[in-house]
């Protein structure tokens, strides 16, 4: 079978790299073949008329646990229907997130994930958000499954997921912190410092032993305190380590957001933390098995002010990012790029590079999706 090929054309490329106005982009069903500006090459592609818009690389979420309805613990097709709607809102890949529950049933979890991964290429792994957490950091975990990251524990995990798991939040007080992020990334697993009361040095040292990633940054965690820096600025110093951001307006001070950026340039990867409402109406949900109360798109522990992750899709989150200031190239970096690296994926997605996925998005005048390019896509968004 000849392989699609799509010739987009009239559109202004942006990725980490800049933007390039006047640009064409020559794709097959898996990669980018060729990019240039001016006037497009001959042959027999399909021809996308771009119309001025922008393109750029699909968006990567590295923390997402639902949306339009379905969570990811509803097993395969959930994952499935959640990552139709993030399609439409120009996410091309995610990692499936998990709040924290029995070993057994993560196990199972993790399984399904990595069958799906196999066979979706949108789903590239799973992320553990739980079970290594501080019990007075829970957030809308429930805390009667939280639990230490001992090997035999971790090596269960790790078997289970069958070399799909990508990211691991942990708490580096939790009892054998560090010996589990040595274990972790071992096996290629990208550790985040979260869920926790780590001062900067404890923060710093789990940095030192291999963590790599900081999980929303600011939530879940000790503040900037001029006494007390905490795991941010220790995230921030590290000089490597990505640190997620939820821009939804909630989450973090839009001021602060935008400090973030000034702070640790190059580093910041917006994610959504989208639970199942994300695209769906307000009303009562489950996160893991905990009710969860949205009004207005606020999504909070039932009859708590416990914010219980987020309604955020990744179009919202660089419109938000725009609003504050931040240059395009850079927000774009932030939602593509930063997270490809932060997975180890950075040489094949995240950049419009002749090589790279050919899952890229076409932007209308007004930030709104007009095409999504996937060899497995979900319905159009087409505005």
């Amino acid at each position: 079978m000849t392989a699609r090929r799509r010739l987009f054309h009239d559109v202004t490329v942006v990725d980490a790299d800049g933007e390039r106005p006047g640009s064409w982009v020559l794709t097959d069903s898996e990669r980018i073949l060729a990019i240039g500006t001016g006037a497009p090459p001959p042959g027999d592609a399909e021809r996308i008329d771009g119309a001025g818009g922008t393109l750029t690389p699909g968006f990567i979420d590295l923390h997402r646990h639902g949306g339009g309805g379905h969570r990811h613990e509803d097993g395969v097709d959930g994952i499935r229907a959640a990552a139709d709607l993030h399609a439409a809102h120009g996410t091309t890949h995610a990692v499936a997130s998990l709040v924290a529950a029995p070993v057994d049933v993560l196990e199972t979890q993790l399984a399904a994930i990595a069958a799906l991964a196999r066979t979706d290429r949108r789903v590239l792994g799973s992320h553990l958000e739980g079970p290594f957490l501080a019990v007075d950091r829970c957030g809308a975990h429930d805390p009667r499954h939280l639990i230490d990251p001992t090997p035999e524990v971790v090596q269960r995990l790790l078997d289970a997921a069958e070399g799909t798991l990508r990211q691991v939040t942990l708490d580096p007080q939790r009892t054998g912190a560090l010996d589990a992020i040595d274990m972790f990334r071992s096996a290629g697993v990208a550790v985040a410092v979260g869920h926790t009361d780590a001062t900067y040095d404890e923060a710093a040292a789990a940095f030192a032993a291999g963590a790599t990633l900081l999980t929303h940054a600011f939530n879940a965690m000790p503040g900037l305190h001029h006494r007390a820096p905490g795991p941010v600025l220790a995230a921030v110093d590290a000089g490597d380590v990505v640190l997620e951001l939820i821009l939804d307006g909630l989450h973090v001070d839009p001021r602060l957001a935008a400090a973030l950026f000034t702070l640790a340039p190059g580093r910041i990867a917006l994610i959504t933390d989208a639970m199942a409402a994300a695209g769906a109406d307000d009303g009562l949900y489950l996160l893991g098995d905990l009710n969860v109360r949205v009004e207005g798109g606020r999504a909070l522990v039932d009859g708590s002010d416990t914010l219980a992750g987020s309604t955020l899709t990744q179009d919202e989150a660089l419109a938000n990012a725009r609003a504050l200031g931040i240059p395009l190239a850079a927000a774009v970096e932030a939602l593509t790029l930063t997270p490809a690296r932060a997975l180890g994926l950075d040489d094949r997605l995240g950049l419009v590079r002749p090589g790279f996925s050919a899952d890229v998005v076409i932007w209308g005048g007004e930030g709104t999706v007009s095409d999504v390019d996937q060899t497995r896509p979900s319905p159009r968004a087409v505005k």
